[in-house]
């Protein structure tokens, strides 16, 4: 299932991504961030299991925002899991 999230509190505005009925993510893109970083989290969680996502980012912080493009990946998979359980 292909899934776009409007993120909310950082500097990037979008993420999709694919999530699989095995559970596992792919072809994560943000859109607007911080390049270098938001490069790099596609690469490293390519393939992974979208629960061991979460434990792992959910509640990362940037400079006191109170959330992160990681911890809002996190809240996408979250939800996209919920609408793929419907």
């Amino acid at each position: 299932m292909h899934y776009e999230y409007r993120t909310h509190g950082t500097c990037s505005s979008k993420i999709a991504f694919d999530l699989n009925e095995d559970g596992t993510i792919h072809n994560i893109v943000f859109t607007g961030g911080c390049p270098g970083n938001l490069a790099a989290i596609p690469k490293i969680l390519e393939g992974w299991n979208a629960d061991e996502v979460v434990a792992r980012l959910a509640g990362n912080d940037c400079r006191g925002r109170g959330t992160s493009c990681a911890d809002q990946l996190t809240k996408a998979i979250v939800e996209a899991q919920k609408k793929m359980k419907e």
